[in-house]
C-alpha cells in the first residue's frame, strides 16, 4: 500500500506552516533554521550571471554549467525555455549555504550545444544522466522544476542510481492530460511557431512526444518532495497529489497562492522546505 506525506502551507511568503498525514515516522514539522552555520551568499542576478560558466562533455555535446556554495552535491534542472541565468538569485544562495549547487543548461540552450539527436525527454534524462559523473560524483540530490520536473522523473526511472534524494516542482506526470490544458496549448504553439528558438522548439517537441509518466511512478524508490502553489495554472497542485498517490512515501508541499515555477516568487520559503526535507532520515516504505 502506498503512503505519502501531505504538507500544506499557509501563506506562502510569510510563513512555512506544515501539516503532515497519511503516514507515520512524521519528520520535523518545523522549517529549517535560518541559521545554517554560515552565512547565506549575497547572491544577486548579477553575480550568479557573472560566475564563471564551465563546459562538460556529455553524450556528444558540451553541456554549460556553473557552480556554488559547498557541501553535499545538489542539481537544480530549470524549466522549459529557461537557461541557468534565469534561476532566482536567492533561491539558490540559500541552498549554496549548505549544498554544493549545479545548474546547468539542457542541450541547444543558453551555453550548451546541440547535435542533430530527435528532441526526447529522455535524452534531456540521459544528459542529466552523464552530467553527474562528469562532475564527479556517482549521485546527486536533484531539483527539477517545470520541464526540469519532467526531465527528473525520467532521470529517477532511467538511472535510478543517479539519484539521491529528488524534488520535484511544479509537476505533472503528463502534458496532455485535462488538468495542463493550458501548458499543453502553449507548448504546441510555441512548437508552430517558426520565429522561436531552435532549442526551445526543440524542448516543445520533446514534451509533445513524451508518453508521460505515470505507469512508471510506482517504481521509483527513492526519497521524493512534491512541492507546488495552489495558484498554479499550467500544473495545478491536485495533479501533484495525484503523483504523491502513486510514489511510495513521497511528500507534498503546497503553498497557498504561488503560481507555477514558485521559487521564483517564495524563494525563501521553497529553500527552507527543500532543506528541511534533504535533512530528514525519512526513507519510503519499500514493498515487495
Amino acid at each position: 500500500m502506498k503512503t505519502a506525506m501531505y504538507f500544506f502551507t499557509a501563506a506562502a511568503i510569510l510563513a512555512c506552516l506544515i501539516v503532515m498525514a497519511g503516514c507515520t515516522g512524521t519528520p520535523g514539522s518545523q522549517p529549517v533554521p535560518e541559521n545554517t552555520g554560515k552565512p547565506v551568499p549575497l547572491l544577486t542576478a548579477e553575480s550568479i550571471n557573472a560566475t564563471p560558466v564551465h563546459y562538460a562533455e556529455v553524450n556528444g555535446v558540451k553541456l554549460g554549467y556553473r557552480e556554488f556554495g559547498s557541501g553535499e552535491p545538489l542539481l537544480l534542472i530549470e524549466g522549459f525555455g529557461s537557461t541557468m541565468d534565469s534561476w532566482n538569485a536567492t533561491f539558490v544562495g540559500i541552498l549554496a549555504s549548505k549544498y554544493h549547487v549545479y545548474t546547468y543548461d539542457h542541450r541547444g540552450m543558453g551555453y550548451s550545444s546541440t547535435d542533430n539527436a530527435t528532441p526526447a525527454i529522455s535524452q534531456y534524462a540521459d544528459d542529466a544522466a552523464g552530467l553527474i559523473p562528469a562532475l564527479g560524483y556517482d549521485s546527486m540530490n536533484i531539483y527539477g522544476v517545470s520541464m526540469g520536473s519532467t526531465t527528473s522523473q525520467q532521470l529517477v526511472i532511467d538511472h535510478p542510481e543517479r539519484v539521491r534524494k529528488l524534488v520535484l516542482s511544479s509537476s505533472t506526470y503528463s502534458i496532455r492530460i485535462p488538468e495542463c490544458s493550458t501548458l499543453f496549448a502553449i507548448i504546441r504553439t510555441v512548437n508552430a511557431t517558426p520565429s522561436e528558438p531552435q532549442g526551445v522548439r526543440d524542448e516543445a517537441q520533446a514534451n509533445l512526444a513524451w508518453n508521460g509518466s505515470y505507469n512508471d511512478l510506482s517504481g521509483i524508490h527513492r526519497n521524493v518532495m512534491l512541492i507546488v502553489g495552489t495558484s498554479d495554472a499550467l500544473t495545478p497542485d491536485p495533479v501533484s497529489v495525484q503523483m504523491a498517490g502513486q510514489i511510495n512515501g513521497s511528500w507534498v508541499v503546497r503553498f497557498t497562492g504561488v503560481p507555477h515555477e514558485g521559487e521564483r516568487y517564495a524563494p525563501v520559503e521553497y529553500a527552507g522546505s527543500i532543506m528541511n526535507f534533504f535533512a530528514t532520515n525519512e526513507s519510503p516504505e519499500i514493498s515487495g
